[in-house]
């Protein structure tokens, strides 16, 4: 496939995904029946666990990343990332299921999250996409971990994506839910469907400064709005929520979040030291690496992973899951441990 080529097959496919993704994030929860239960079963041992255990801190890079450890020091290590706005609770019952296997489970903190923050005041608060997959990099040559199996979801399978596309010597394997969802800022300057932009309102609202006091003045309820649409199935408690919401008071949180999505929309500059990593992603890489793509209700029309199949050139494998939303980790723990497992056996 020449360049021109990926590249036109980069941006219809980042505008199927983004109609389908923002489609089903948009979902009224309030049109799922109260006696629906759907994906319950696939919900077995979600909320088991209410602790990520000591939170432990390491220097790497340009920060100093919080993160949970489970398992024993010697297993495959396991990097598991999470996303927007949710934080490393969404793998407190995973953790626990892959440790039990012997996995050395690590699960940071991205930055702007927790108790993560920058070595120096003067570093840019930067959300651009390849900026926090250098972030991971410097986390496994900080621990020297030369490799490991990745999982992922939102913000975190695109990290997963951008680790295994430019560093594919340093992953095992991976599991990335919503599948190839690496951002071609060209092709985010496409418009949708109506319906399909409507789903962008928090991404437009992000672009003011009104957006910008506001997420700052109403985190908390901001982004338990966003776990209802995002996942209007799942009946989490207050308690759940509150544990993760104390990651969103990291002081850089609302600089990072904001510049994640206006960078996205070419509304904010990046860096020049990740423009080389970015130059490669607009070409719309292949992910080599075993691979596990995850389906759910949040993905609506690409559900069946059939649009970005073919971007998975090594051994792919992609599961549904009904009934499940965007948090897949933590609403159905046992089908994503149990991914994790078979991608490092592919």
């Amino acid at each position: 496939m020449n360049i021109n080529r990926r590249r036109l097959f980069s941006g219809v496919l980042a505008a199927v995904l983004a109609a389908a993704t923002l489609s089903a994030c948009s979902t009224d929860s309030s049109t799922t029946p109260a006696t629906a239960t759907p994906g319950a079963a696939l919900r077995a041992g979600s909320g088991a666990n209410t602790s990520l255990g000591p939170i432990k801190k390491i220097d790497a890079g340009v920060l100093s990343v919080a993160y949970a450890e489970f398992g024993p020091a010697t297993g495959q290590p396991v990097i598991l990332l999470h996303g927007w706005p949710y934080d490393a609770y969404s793998y407190a019952d995973v953790g626990p299921l892959l440790a039990a296997a012997g996995y050395r489970v690590l699960v940071p903190f991205l930055r702007g999250y927790g108790e993560t923050t920058f070595l120096s005041a003067q570093t840019v608060r930067n959300g651009q996409q390849s900026a926090i997959a250098r972030d991971i990099i410097d986390f496994m040559d900080a621990l020297h971990i030369d490799k490991a199996v990745l999982g992922g979801f939102d913000w975190g399978a695109r990290t997963v994506d951008i680790i295994a596309a430019l560093w594919p010597q340093r992953v095992k394997a991976m599991v990335a839910v919503s599948g190839y969802i690496i951002t071609q800022q060209a092709a985010q300057q496409q418009p949708l469907a109506p319906e399909a932009e409507l789903g962008w309102w928090y991404q437009y609202y992000f672009a003011t400064e009104r957006g910008r006091l506001g997420y700052n003045r109403n985190r908390h309820d901001f982004n338990k709005l966003i776990w209802q649409r995002a996942s209007p199935a799942w009946n989490f408690d207050d308690a759940t929520y509150d544990r993760s919401a104390t990651a969103f008071d990291n002081p850089d949180h609302v600089d990072i979040v904001i510049s994640n999505y206006r960078w996205r929309l070419s509304l904010a500059p990046g860096e020049p030291q990740y423009d080389a990593y970015e130059q490669q992603l607009a070409t719309g890489p292949a992910i080599t690496v075993p691979a596990i793509t995850i389906g759910s209700d949040f993905d609506g029309a690409v559900k069946d992973g059939k649009p970005y199949a073919a971007k998975y050139t090594g051994k792919h494998e992609h599961r549904i899951l009904d009934g499940i939303g965007h948090n897949v980790p933590q609403e159905a723990p046992h089908p994503f441990a149990q991914a994790i497992i078979d991608a490092d056996r592919l």
